[in-house]
């Protein structure tokens, strides 16, 4: 349960504070990210051609040493062990190809912030295949089974998390353009960058989007900088997230269609009823930026550790899935959910449980009166990179 509604002020702006409680919305009831991240799992299987090429280029060691793979912002759902499996099924391909009797022990670090449900994702893995009765080779053949050894890791993929040297593969979707903060600055009320009457970047003043900005490259810097030390000679990584086609850092593209339009109007919402002041409001940043190709390819050109080997703006299509797309409530009640399953939680901890449901009431009422335009308009792009170690 979250706090009653107007007894909890927490501003979501200090690193500190935003990995407490930052979480895709854990269990599995309908506002659940595991039961609203079927349109992030149709955007990952679109792009596992591209994820297989990065594959490709990665060292094979001695069967002696364990291979690892590491998913980096794995959240709660079953996407993550579907994409590990992807994973290992390729790298066992490939060590057979290249003529090797034997096969090496597979490891699958689940890697997101301390508060992420990983009661769940654990819930969701099969059973470890048992290793004793046969080789390698007859417990990845076993059916229902993982095999892989499973551990999660709590903690910012903005810092280290792991061993140096001992990573071969990190593989991070849809999670990169989460911030590691709100900018200070934009939630300064007496600075010409203050996000006034907004919760998001989207159509905002430029020097506030540009503050984003800076952000997101610095967290980015900070996580190539950890993975450079993490990762083994010869590994590789793949990235998605997040991007747009616009430069202007004003224009979000689908993130902006997803916080600033209809969320953003349901808070304003609130604050005309009179179930929140304007001041409540203009303290809630989304800590998002979907960068452009140049945001991303600066930092990764400044980091110097890692070449680029594939660096692109691919169309992932919409985040909503809906069975009738000719019903507008189903529609309104889908951005509403997927909205709820990434900012539910920041918006519980700002607001509150109760005022939580009256706002995303409103979202879905806004969201069902244009039902039709969302199905037409809101579509995302990621920003997909292949990179390995230099």
């Amino acid at each position: 349960m979250g706090p009653p509604s107007g007894e909890n002020n927490v501003v979501v702006s200090s690193n500190i504070k935003l990995e407490r409680l930052l979480s895709m919305k854990g269990g599995k009831g309908e506002t659940s990210y595991a039961n609203n991240s079927q349109a992030q799992a149709k955007h990952a299987r679109s792009m596992l051609h591209l994820l297989k090429e990065t594959l490709d280029g990665v060292h094979l060691n001695s069967p002696e040493i364990p291979f690892v793979v590491a998913d980096l912002g794995c959240s709660s759902g079953s996407n993550t062990i579907f994409i590990v499996n992807v994973i290992i099924q390729h790298i066992i391909k490939r060590y057979e190809a290249s003529g090797h009797s034997d096969l090496p022990e597979f490891s699958a670090f689940f890697a997101d912030l301390p508060s992420n449900d990983f009661n769940t994702l654990f819930q969701l893995l099969p059973p470890l295949a048992n290793q004793d009765v046969g080789s390698m080779e007859e417990c990845l053949a076993s059916t229902g089974h993982r095999s892989f050894f499973a551990a999660g890791v709590p903690g910012s993929f903005y810092r280290r998390l792991f061993p140096a040297n001992s990573i071969d593969v990190f593989y991070s979707a849809f999670s990169l353009h989460w911030l590691s903060q709100v900018p200070e600055i934009v939630l300064e009320k007496s600075s010409t960058t203050y996000n006034k009457g907004k919760i998001f970047i989207h159509g905002a003043n430029k020097s506030t989007a540009n503050a984003y900005r800076r952000q997101f490259q610095t967290d980015l810097a900070g996580f190539l900088k950890m993975r450079s030390k993490e990762m083994k000679k010869g590994g590789s990584m793949f990235i998605a997230l997040l991007g747009r086609t616009s430069e202007d850092p004003t224009d979000q593209g689908g993130a902006g269609l997803l916080f600033g339009t209809h969320f953003q109007d349901a808070w304003n919402d609130l604050v005309q009823e009179g179930l929140i002041t304007s001041e409540k409001r203009d303290d809630f940043n989304i800590p998002v930026y979907a960068p452009s190709l140049q945001d991303f390819k600066e930092v990764v050109e400044a980091n110097g550790s890692f070449s680029i080997k594939k660096l692109e703006v691919f169309q992932g299509g919409s985040p909503l899935v809906v069975n009738r797309p000719d019903d507008a409530a189903e529609v309104g009640r889908a951005l509403a959910n997927s909205c709820r399953s990434v900012s539910g939680v920041l918006v519980d901890a700002h607001i509150g449980d109760k005022l939580g449901d009256e706002l995303f009431l409103r979202v879905a009422n806004r969201a069902t009166n244009k039902a039709e335009e969302i199905l037409e308009n809101l579509q995302f792009f990621h920003i997909v990179a292949s990179l390995s170690l230099k």
